[in-house]
């Protein structure tokens, strides 16, 4: 039994989750209000997304003996973000639905690779860009209103990711929230310590949402989580076969929809943390440390209403700047991906500006008109080659 209560495993396992939620949990808060969840809601959302990503993080890992971490989508919380105003939360969990299916179909007939050719890199880099980017610009907007608070906030990131990038975001938050109680901003009166409660939200199908939302999110979670994902464990040496991991995140996100779990994917950045000679000099045993990671994102997941009620505390600000401070190098990797080569550059060109554009038009959001009109940019040039 001592194997398994290594404190490296046990640390790496702690750090990967820490590092999760501290750089996106503010995302998912933002995401749900969009949605018009209530406070019972929005905790329901946590606790799916912890127990969704425990069990099958705690599940893969010991079946196949590696470090298979798994997370939820926070590319694709962003775009929900500003995807789902207009929508009620029974057609945003018809869209979950429909994301999570489509990724369980990829999984079931192995369609994984397949599907990601039909998406030129260039586009998926670019519509993701253009999603996160009002998250990195809403760190600067709300300079005004919280010069202090936010400020200091970029000024430590900034020095932090100098000296400790791994752990940049994390320290962050710890000075960004000493800063808010020295101004008095954290308001904890309300705060106790309980279990989430699962809410069922029926789902219900329009063709607006399940195009405008569901369709984006399948594919930037695809695009821009599964293949970094992927990525990660074969640069670590795991090789294992890729489409049923796949089929299974989406397997969980179809039984978790209707209580808030948006979409699950295969991790890369946390994933990293317990692949590293850090949370086991050997290889073949680091898959403990993603066990463990697994278990404290039940905990977390099981906790969600405390979680809500921390972040229900907190300044708007706070939230907003660890946000777009979080997501600055998923947004510079985006930009440098979608422009890297010259024959693709005008079709994510105009994906990336159609998508950070925001605009609706028939009932469906930016994400899905810039994949389409970059895509029709796209052929047209092919054609014109």
């Amino acid at each position: 039994m001592r194997r398994y209560f290594n404190p490296s495993h046990l640390s790496a396992g702690l750090i990967a989750v820490l590092v999760g939620y501290t750089s996106s949990a503010a995302i998912i808060f933002q995401a749900a209000t969009a949605a018009g969840a209530t406070p019972a809601q929005t905790s329901s959302w946590l606790w799916a997304l912890g127990v969704g990503m425990g069990l099958t993080s705690l599940g893969l890992s010991w079946w196949h003996k590696m470090p298979v971490l798994t997370a939820w989508s926070t590319p694709g919380a962003a775009l929900l973000v500003t995807a789902l105003a207009g929508l009620s939360m029974g057609e945003a969990v018809g869209a979950f639905l429909f994301a999570s299916a489509l990724a369980l179909l990829c999984g079931i007939t192995g369609w994984f690779d397949t599907l990601m050719r039909w998406v030129p890199k260039a586009m998926a880099a670019a519509m993701l860009a253009g999603v996160l980017l009002r998250f990195g610009l809403g760190t600067f907007t709300a300079l005004p209103s919280q010069p202090w608070l936010v400020g200091s906030m970029l000024l430590g990131f900034l020095l932090l990711r100098r000296w400790v990038p791994r752990f940049a975001v994390p320290l962050t938050l710890l000075l960004g929230l000493a800063v808010a109680a020295g101004q008095g901003l954290i308001h904890t009166e309300a705060l106790t310590v309980s279990l989430a409660q699962p809410v069922w939200m029926a789902p219900s199908f329009s063709w607006t949402a399940l195009i405008g939302v569901g369709l984006p999110l399948f594919v930037v979670t695809l695009a821009s989580q599964n293949v970094p994902g992927v990525a990660v464990l074969r640069a670590n040496g795991y090789t294992l076969p890729v489409s049923p991991l796949v089929g299974w995140t989406g397997a969980a996100g179809v039984l978790l929809a209707p209580f808030g779990g948006f979409s699950f994917n295969l991790a890369a950045i946390t994933a990293a943390i317990c692949m590293s000679p850090d949370a086991d000099p050997d290889p073949a045993q680091r898959y403990r440390a993603s066990i463990w990671a697994g278990i404290f994102y039940l905990g977390t997941g099981l906790l969600g209403a405390t979680v809500v009620g921390l972040f229900t505390a907190l300044p708007q600000a706070l939230i907003v700047t660890i946000a777009g401070l979080a997501l600055l190098g998923t947004i510079g990797n985006g930009l440098a991906a979608a422009l890297e080569h010259p024959a693709e550059r005008d079709a994510a060109l105009m994906t990336f500006v159609v998508t950070a554009s925001g605009m609706s038009l028939f009932g469906i959001g930016s994400a899905f008109w810039g994949l389409l009109l970059g895509g029709l940019t796209a052929w047209l040039q092919q054609r014109s080659r």
